[in-house]
């Protein structure tokens, strides 16, 4: 009792003295009040500030670093993005016509798969997209939990740099499907059991290192091919057919107003017969592009297909498929022993693929089959320019200038900039001679397009990020005497006659499905003229053709 009489007066006598230097250092009647004001001030300073950094910089553990860099693919920044752009071009043209929803890609070493995931990706280069959702098979740990796995925040890191989660629609998708949880497995070691399994396999890691392959081979890709990529990354075990209908109708009503691109990792046999690795990836991906995803479950499930990512693939399909895509089309194929020319021992299938709705005619589907010279890293910094030169103009800063290396980019060029507003036509003006440098031209026209075309309000802030970009980038123009030279769907066409003019680009004959007569019929109209001016004599017609491109 004496004890604890002596400590509470001992507690009683230094609060005073506290109490006392407080008052003598903090004088007048309204200190409490302004100390606690400032207080609350600092704190919810400091809590504004701690929002930002967090939003920018994700903490340690958030952040996702690369597990199989120097392994599967190039360590080294420069050299791995000089790699996934070779693979790019090798790839050539997407055929793909429509708007994108999805695709499959393996994911093996790039010097296994590489090329064949090139053929998917190339099929996206240039485009925009809100987040893309990655489903990838999990081939070292088990989850203790019925569903998938989703890293919802911080970050995901390549050697070309961080990928921030999208955080928001990741919260979104796992609020509306007690299947999608917030978990790291499959992403990075969680137990003491994947530790022991993969010693068992000669890798020798702790719990929370990253280890799995099958989405981090893809992310490389990506980073190439769409700016301000955001992702949202989904480990996958094996799912029921209903759990993959339950986690697709969720990602379908999520993404319903969203610009989002689905991908599905998985390589197809793996085995040790050439011959059956071959029989084996054809029916597979015959199966595939039948886009019967229930089908396709059941028929991995009963083991007449083989793929590692099958429910991944699943999944991708069914949700693409009730977004509103229509078909899928497998766009390269091969095999292990295919690529580095043996026909035995292990052998492991790939295939590529594209999923997508063709009778949506989204700007991406404007390739003319006109080649101009430029490379798929050289249209993207084309189409960068445009949209961020728009930006910075909207927001009355000034327009970002560009060190060019490229010599085609510094080549005097016509070019016209189109810009479209959910699939309506909202500014376009060009250039069809060349005054100027390509890049400066794109530059001056995306500035035209959207501030100073006549037809058209100045585009706002707001109406930014739902705009959609296309280049045409034009031939030298040549006038014609015969009206048959004239390829629809190849050439663009100017009229002139008595001080009026009138042009229209090579693509728009294709969208509205015309023939030659009536693509001649709308430039006079065009022009101000009438629609058989192009019969009359004096009237000169000039075509020309155009590389186009777009997000």
């Amino acid at each position: 009792m004496n004890k604890n009489f002596e400590m509470n007066y001992c507690r009683k006598v230094m609060f005073s003295l506290i109490l006392v230097i407080c008052l003598l250092i903090f004088p007048g009647s309204n200190c409490n009040t302004s100390r606690d004001n400032s207080k609350a001030e600092i704190v919810q300073l400091k809590s504004d500030a701690e929002e930002k950094i967090e939003t920018k910089l994700p903490k340690a553990d958030d952040v996702r670093h690369p597990a199989v860099a120097g392994q599967f693919y190039l360590a080294e920044k420069n050299a791995l993005r000089d790699r996934v752009n070779a693979f790019m071009d090798r790839a050539g043209t997407s055929k793909i016509e429509g708007r994108i929803f999805g695709l499959i890609s393996p994911h093996a070493g790039y010097d296994f798969s590489g090329q064949t995931a090139a053929y998917a990706y190339k099929s996206v280069v240039g485009k925009r997209f809100d987040a893309v959702i990655l489903f990838a098979p999990s081939h070292y740990a088990d989850f203790p939990f019925h569903g998938v796995a989703v890293w919802e925040k911080g970050a995901y890191e390549t050697p070309l740099g961080s990928i921030p989660v999208h955080q928001q629609l990741a919260a979104e998708l796992i609020r509306e499907s007690g299947l999608i949880r917030a978990s790291k497995f499959g992403h990075v070691v969680q137990t003491a059991e994947e530790v022991e399994y993969l010693a068992s396999r000669g890798r020798f890691v702790r719990i929370g290192d990253p280890v799995e392959h099958s989405l981090e081979v893809q992310l490389p890709f990506l980073q190439v091919a769409i700016d301000d990529l955001k992702i949202v990354p989904i480990m996958v075990q094996r799912l029921s057919l209903d759990d993959c209908e339950k986690i697709s109708d969720a990602i379908a009503r999520v993404c319903k107003d969203k610009r989002v691109l689905l991908v599905a990792s998985t390589d197809l046999y793996h085995g040790e017969s050439y011959s059956a690795c071959v029989e084996t990836n054809a029916r597979t991906l015959a199966q595939i592009e039948e886009f019967e995803p229930a089908d396709l479950y059941n028929g991995f499930y009963e083991g007449k297909f083989q793929a590692c990512g099958w429910c991944p693939v699943v999944v991708v399909q069914m949700a693409a498929q009730k977004s509103g895509a229509t078909q899928t089309s497998v766009v390269h194929r091969t095999n292990s022993n295919d690529v580095i020319q043996r026909k035995g021992g292990y052998v492991v299938g790939y295939g590529a693929a594209v999923i997508y709705n063709e009778e949506q005619n989204m700007l991406s589907k404007k390739t003319l089959d006109v080649d101009m010279g430029l490379k798929s890293d050289e249209k993207k910094l084309l189409l960068k320019i445009a949209r961020e030169t728009i930006e910075h103009l909207v927001k009355g800063q000034k327009v970002p200038e560009y060190k060019i290396e490229s010599p085609i980019l510094k080549e005097k060029r016509g070019a016209f900039v189109t810009l479209n507003k959910h699939e309506q036509l909202r500014g376009c003006i060009g250039h069809i001679i060349g005054y100027h440098p390509l890049y400066e031209t794109v530059q001056q026209m995306a500035e035209a397009a959207a501030f100073r075309d006549p037809r058209f309000p100045q585009v706002t802030a707001d109406e930014v990020r739902d705009l959609h970009i296309e280049i045409s980038v034009l031939t030298p123009i040549r006038q014609i005497s015969d009206i048959n030279e004239i390829e629809v769907g190849k050439h663009g066409i100017i009229i002139e006659r008595k001080g009026a003019s009138g042009l229209l680009l090579p693509q728009v004959a294709t969208d509205y499905g015309w023939d030659r007569i009536t693509f001649l019929e709308h430039t006079c109209r065009k022009a101000g003229l009438p629609n058989d001016s192009w019969k009359q004599e004096g009237t000169v017609i000039k075509i020309f053709s155009a590389d186009v491109f777009g997000e």
